[in-house]
Formats: C-alpha cells, structure tokens, sequence
C-alpha cells in the first residue's frame, strides 16, 4: 500500500532525546497524533519537561497560542512499551543514539510489530541508511529524514537509499511541508546530508586548535561568534549537539586530527560533561558563559 499524505494520522517517535522530543512536538502542533517512545521513564519525564519549555517559547514570540498548546499536548502520548507504540502508526521518525548496532537492533524489534504499511525513517546524523535499511524488514518503505534544530533551524534532509521506493521520497517531502520545514533533496547517500557534512569540517577545524594549544575552547567561540554574529561558536554548538553524538560520530576514523578530537570528547563523556542535555559540557548550563554581555563585543551599529 502506498501511503499519501492524507493517510498520515498517527505518527511515532522513536527516542526521546534533543531532537526526538523536538520532532514530536512539532509533529503534534502541525495536527498529528504523536507517540513518544523511550525505553527510560526518566528520559520522557525530563523530554515533557523540556517540550514545555519550547512550547512556553513558541508563545511568548507570537509563533503559536495558548490553544495550539493545548491541541499539541492532548495528541501526544508517551510510552516505554514498544507493542503499545507500535500498535498502528503510519509513519516512524527514529532519534535513537548513533551506535550502528543499537539502530540494527531498534529497527529489527519495530519492523516486527508494527503494521505493513507503516513508513520508517531514520534520523541518523551519519550513518548511511543503507547500512541498516534491511534491519527493518521493509527495505523499500524506508528513508534517512533528517531534522536540524526543527523549531530555528527548520531544515529537513531527505537521503533514500538504493532501494527505497521513490513514492516514499515523495511523500517524506510533502510531509516535510507540513511539518513546517524546508526539504533538502540527497541525489545519493552521503554521510553527513549537506549542513552536517560541512559543520563537522568546521568542528574539526576548531578541535584541531584546541588539541594543538592553538587557542583555547573560548577563544575559539568568541573567533567565530564575533566574525559570524552567531549565538554560540563551534564548541557551544558541539554541547547542543550532545558531546557524545559528536564522538560517536567521529571515534571510528582513523585520522590523527579525529583521533585528538575524539579524545577531548571522550575526557568530558567520562566526567557525564553531555553537554546542554546533561547541564555541563564545554560550558556550563543554563546560563554559559558565552551568552554574557563580556564574553565578545557585541556592537550594535
């Protein structure tokens, strides 16, 4: 059964993480009936908590009301119990961590349970779909459909594998419209999409200063915040990212400059330094130092 946008009703969200509690969310508030699966209670306690705080966000900028609020949180639902989440959904995001094995896994459990009809995708920041496409059982109905920040960097990549029916590519990209996103079309599987491919370079970059005591972690961001006019620099984005995101991504290449990298990563992953999910990383949240007025001149004129 090929699926069109309209047969889309009820949508699962696989991880509970950074990204899996923002793409619930604006699963919900663009109309959808939202699960939200994790295999920790605590994690979906503390994503509830986070989405809150988004939604309190949207409100305060005119983005949504009160009322759209409360639509959203009556559509979503959460849950540990994976035959309950995958009782009927028509449609999978996946946000579990990067570990190609834990994703094999995943995707060998939910393509058991879930009905035939149902369209899997993977949020993966860099593993290549075809690596696992037929973990899933359905390797035809199953596509890379790759989310930025999803409510300021609204930008979704679409990387079907070799074989992943091309009907499938184009409901992910209507259904990108209706999830207020702008789609970003892969010719062919790549790892990294577009934008991730090129931050990794610019992150890189940055550790590579810092492992050679070229420059420390601050001035590093200040040098990019001050050139750039940005929020944070390389190493606050890193602590968005999740620091060990970023080191299960590069901990396999066999590079000098990766290697260094993936050593100052691990040092704080040691520590539980997460990053903005864990309170501390690079910096310290909620308040770090790098959004203080003193931390570059940020000139008005």
């Amino acid at each position: 059964m090929k699926l069109k946008l309209n047969n889309i009703e009820n949508v699962l969200i696989l991880g509970s993480g950074v990204l899996g509690l923002r793409i619930g969310l604006q699963s919900a508030l663009s109309g959808f009936n939202t699960t939200i699966y994790d295999i920790s209670q605590k994690a979906l306690v503390n994503a509830e908590a986070i989405q809150n705080k988004i939604l309190a966000g949207l409100i305060k900028t005119g983005r949504i009301t009160t009322s759209d609020k409360a639509l959203a949180k009556k559509r979503i639902s959460w849950t540990t119990d994976p035959e309950m989440a995958a009782e009927n959904p028509d449609f999978i995001s996946e946000s579990v961590t990067e570990e190609l094995e834990l994703k094999k896994k995943v995707w060998h459990q939910f393509g058991q349970l879930c009905p035939p009809h149902t369209v899997f995708t993977t949020n993966t920041s860099f593993l290549l779909p075809s690596r696992f496409a037929e973990d899933t059982g359905r390797p035809g109905r199953f596509c890379a459909f790759h989310f930025h920040d999803v409510f300021k960097a609204n930008v979704v990549d679409i990387m079907p594998h070799p074989g992943t029916e091309t009907w499938v590519v184009a409901l992910l990209r209507e259904l990108g419209y209706k999830l207020h996103q702008t789609p970003v079309m892969m010719k062919k599987e790549s790892p990294g999409y577009v934008f991730n491919a090129m931050l990794m370079a610019v992150l890189g970059a940055a550790g590579a200063l810092v492992t050679h005591d070229i420059a420390t972690i601050e001035d590093v961001d200040r040098s990019w915040m001050g050139n750039f006019k940005t929020e944070s620099g390389p190493f606050g984005i890193i602590d968005s990212i999740g620091l060990d995101t970023a080191w299960h991504i590069i901990k396999d290449r066999k590079d000098a400059k990766s290697i260094r990298f993936a050593a100052l990563l691990k040092s704080y992953i040691d520590k539980d330094r997460l990053g903005l999910k864990s309170g501390e990383g690079f910096y310290t949240y909620p308040n770090p130092v790098f959004l203080r007025e003193d931390f570059i001149e940020r000139n008005t004129f």
